[in-house]
C-alpha cells in the first residue's frame, strides 16, 4: 500500500533513496512505469526490495518461491541476489503479468534465473511440494492477497529448509492494523498472521517498519 517505508516524509524517504539504493537501470526504468499505472501503490519500495536482495545474499539463497508478481520488480530485485545457477519461481493470478515484467528481466540478463506460473498462489505452493517435495526452498517472499496469508504461510513453512526464510509484506498496511474492530477482511487477517507469527515457537521472528511493513520469518 506504500512505494516508500511507513513513516518517512517525502523528503527523508529522497534522501534514503538518493543515497543507498543501487537499482540497476532495469530495475529503476520498471519502477518508472509501474509508477504510471493506476494500481502502482501495489509496488514494493527500493529499499525493501534492496534489502530483501541483502538478506537472501546473507542467506546464501538458491531457490526462491515469489506469491504475487504484480510487474516482477521484487523478483528481480530478488534474482540479482541468487548465484549464477539460482532459480526463483515467482506467480500470480493474472497470466498477463509476465508479458509486463520479463522485458526487464531480460534487460538485467536474468530472464532464465526466473520462471512464471500464472494460477492461484495455494495451488501453485502445493504443485511445488509435489514436484520438489518438503525442504526444497531457501525462501519464500508473499505478496498476495492477504485473507490468504495464514494459509500461504504455512504452505511455505513446509516447502523451505531449516534456516529458510518466509518475507511477508504489507504486515503493518499503512497503520491500520491497528484499528480495534476493522471491518476490512484483509486488515483482520493482517492483525492474526501478525498475532500468530508472534507465538509461533517454531520460528524467529521480526516485523519490521521496511515498506509498508516486512515481516522476517526464519524456519527453525
Amino acid at each position: 500500500m506504500t512505494r516508500t517505508s511507513i513513516g518517512l516524509d517525502p523528503e527523508l524517504s529522497a534522501y534514503l533513496h538518493a543515497v543507498t539504493v543501487r537499482e540497476t537501470d532495469a530495475l529503476a526504468r520498471l519502477r518508472r512505469a509501474t509508477a504510471e499505472r493506476d494500481d502502482a501503490f501495489m509496488q514494493i519500495a527500493p529499499e525493501q526490495g534492496q534489502a530483501m536482495a541483502l538478506f537472501l545474499r546473507l542467506m546464501g539463497a538458491r531457490r526462491v518461491i515469489e506469491i504475487g508478481t504484480f510487474t516482477g520488480y521484487s523478483a528481480l530485485w530478488m534474482a540479482h541476489a541468487l548465484p549464477p545457477d539460482g532459480e526463483l519461481i515467482t506467480c500470480d493470478r493474472e497470466a498477463d503479468r509476465e508479458s509486463v515484467a520479463r522485458p526487464y528481466w531480460e534487460a538485467d540478463g536474468l530472464g532464465e534465473r526466473i520462471a512464471f506460473r500464472a494460477g492461484d498462489g495455494l495451488a501453485v505452493l502445493d504443485a511445488l511440494h509435489t514436484e520438489r517435495g518438503g525442504e526444497s526452498f531457501d525462501a519464500v517472499f508473499i505478496d498476495a492477497d492477504k485473507e490468504s496469508y495464514a494459509a500461504y504461510h504455512e504452505k511455505a513453512l513446509a516447502l523451505i529448509r531449516p534456516g529458510g526464510l518466509i518475507m511477508l509484506d504489507n504486515t503493518l498496511w499503512s497503520g491500520e492494523v491497528t484499528a480495534e474492530s476493522p471491518t476490512s477482511a484483509a486488515t483482520r487477517a493482517l492483525q492474526a498472521i501478525n498475532l500468530s507469527v508472534a507465538q509461533d515457537d517454531r520460528v524467529d521472528q521480526a516485523l519490521t517498519p521496511i515498506g509498508d511493513g516486512l515481516t522476517l520469518i526464519r524456519k527453525r
